[in-house]
């Protein structure tokens, strides 16, 4: 079998990790990402020079939110074991 070449995850699976690798247990944190702006002419050649934006990741990282959403969790949910009830299903 090929081993994957390509890992996704959705922007709430990526805060779980984030949260998970820094041992966070309690509050609601979301994604945080801190673009850059920089500007250059860029072309396929010296006739096709046009000024270009170029926008940079430059962190990514957790920021505290008030309440959940599709891009925050609650920190202590992830680590609440499930209930015996929804265990059995």
């Amino acid at each position: 079998m090929a081993e994957p070449e390509l890992y996704t995850f959705t922007h709430k699976e990526l805060v779980e990790v984030l949260i998970k690798s820094q041992n966070i247990r309690e509050g609601i944190w979301q994604l945080y990402v801190n673009f850059g702006l920089k500007a250059a002419n860029l072309g396929s050649s010296d006739s096709d020079i046009l000024p270009t934006a170029v926008i940079p990741i430059l962190q990514i990282g957790l920021k505290k939110a008030d309440k959940e959403t599709n891009i925050g969790v609650d920190a202590a949910k992830l680590y609440q074991k499930p209930s015996k009830a929804s265990a059995k299903k």
